[in-house]
This record gives structure tokens, C-alpha cells and sequence, in this order.
């Protein structure tokens, strides 16, 4: 056994939209260890409250702490949008000073202003996050200018996690929402797919929006926030080990998850549960 305490990095989703950052990350990080835990016997978060996802975070968080992660990345849109600022706030001081927590909508809202040249960004994400106005809220502090139109796609997680993405249902949800979306704004050149499983519809999405709108996936920006970070915070990224192996735990079925977690991640994956 190595002499080395296991520091893993965490990564957290309500379900598997997280794999498509964790994948993105690997690629960039490949060294350290991870661990990934998708809350799946709970999911979807999109449409619960904001008291609830926070319990369900903060107790996701919790496990990743447990099984000694000193970093943990919420790699989940409604987590992000619900629960990452009490945490962040109100929960770290106390139960864990020197552990943090991170979010990926700061990374992509941060990036945003670089891509837009009308000034007008349209997001997509789930009723949790588009009710929540992260987006909106994050992108004001950092670029005032920007017009920022939101639209809510409750069916497209359900979609995805049910391998539904190549059907005429699927196309019919997708194009409903594009279309919505881009009569709000003629001017919107810059589309964020605010939840981490819409990287797997992109096909699809691309056949309804015209091709000089950017459409921004969030597991690039969020590896490339995370490489920055760790070089900004040497006290942090020395605490993370590095022996290039990944854990996955689900809350859920094993096989299933499995199933369909190698879909999202690209490569087989073999998960342990994990009861909460």
C-alpha cells in the first residue's frame, strides 16, 4: 500500500452529466486521482426545490469529503445554481476550513463575454437553474453589457438518461426549445448548454441553430478553470494526489449506471455503491 494518503479531486452530479466535465478534466489533469459520485437513485435535481437540493448536495458533498477529497467540483448545473453558495458560505467555515468546493457555472459565465460579439447570449439549462437566474445574475457582475435570454428544457435530461437522443421525440423537444429560445432575441450569437448532459444532444441541437451561433459545452471551460485554479492555489493543488486513477460511486444501481455512465465518459466505467 502506497504511504501516500488518497486526496482525490471530487466531482459531483445528480446524476451522469457530470462524466462529460470528469471526461474533460482527465484529459487535460490525466495525473491526479478522482473520484466521481453521481446521486442517481435521487435525480434529476432540475425540478426540485432549492431546500432539497441543497440537503442533497451538501450530503453528496459530505461523502466526497469522506472518502478524502480535499477538492470537490459540483459538475452539476442545479447544484451549482442551488447550492453552491450556502455551501460555499455558510457550511465550509464550519465543517471543513480547509476543503473547497467549486461550481461550474462562474468558470463558463466568465468565458462568455469573450465568444459573444452581438452582446446578446441565450442559455439553455433545466427549470432549476433558468428559475434560479444564476446565469443571468453571474454574467451582470461580469459583463454588464451582455443581453442574456434563458430557456428551460425539462425534457432533455430525461432524454438523454434514457437513450432517447436520436429519436423524432428528441428532436421534437429540441427544436421546440431552440426555436422558443431564439424568438426572444434575433440578435443571440452565443448559446450556453447550461447542464452538463446537453454536450450528448449537440448533433441534434446543431441541426436547429444556424451555424454563426457559438454553442458553448461546459467540460472544456471547467477543465480549464480547474487547471488555472490549481496553479492560482499551490496550497491546494499539493494536498491532491496523484496516482491517475478514477473511482465511481452512484447511489443507485451499479449496472445501470455503469451502462449508461460509459456512454457520457466515453470509455468503460465500473462503479461501487455508494448508500447516502
Amino acid at each position: 500500500m502506497s504511504s501516500q494518503i488518497k486526496k482525490p479531486i471530487g466531482v459531483f452530479d445528480s446524476g451522469y452529466g457530470g462524466l462529460t466535465v470528469l471526461k474533460e478534466i482527465v484529459k487535460q489533469l490525466p495525473e491526479y486521482d478522482y473520484i466521481y459520485l453521481g446521486d442517481n437513485a435521487r435525480a434529476p435535481y432540475g425540478t426540485r426545490s432549492f431546500e432539497t437540493v441543497y440537503e442533497y448536495t451538501l450530503e453528496c458533498v459530505q461523502q466526497l469529503f469522506s472518502l478524502g477529497c480535499e477538492l470537490v467540483i459540483l459538475a452539476c448545473n442545479t447544484a451549482s445554481a442551488k447550492a453552491l453558495r450556502n455551501i460555499q458560505q455558510k457550511d465550509l467555515p464550519t465543517i471543513a476550513p480547509n476543503k473547497r468546493v467549486l461550481g461550474v457555472i462562474r468558470p463558463t459565465t466568465e468565458v462568455v463575454g469573450k465568444y459573444s460579439k452581438t452582446g446578446h447570449v441565450g442559455v439553455l439549462g433545466t427549470t432549476g437553474t433558468v428559475t434560479s437566474n444564476s446565469y443571468p445574475i453571474e454574467i451582470e457582475k461580469l459583463y454588464p453589457h451582455l443581453t442574456v435570454h434563458q430557456e428551460a428544457c425539462p425534457m432533455w435530461v430525461p432524454l438523454v438518461e434514457n437513450n432517447e437522443m436520436e429519436t423524432e421525440g428528441a428532436d421534437y423537444f429540441i427544436q421546440k426549445n431552440l426555436v422558443s429560445l431564439l424568438s426572444k432575441d434575433k440578435k443571440i450569437d452565443t448559446i450556453i448548454l447550461g447542464c452538463t448532459h446537453y454536450p450528448l444532444l449537440i448533433n441534434q441541437i446543431r441541426k436547429h441553430v444556424p451555424s454563426e451561433i457559438t454553442l458553448l459545452s461546459q467540460g472544456e471551460i471547467v477543465a480549464n478553470s480547474l487547471v488555472d485554479y490549481l496553479k492560482r492555489h499551490p496550497e491546494m493543488e499539493e494536498q491532491c494526489s496523484k496516482g491517475g486513477e478514477i473511482k465511481f460511486y452512484t447511489t443507485d444501481s451499479t449496472v445501470n449506471f455503469d451502462k449508461a455512465a460509459t456512454l457520457f465518459f466515453g470509455k468503460e466505467v465500473k462503479s461501487e455503491h455508494l448508500g447516502i
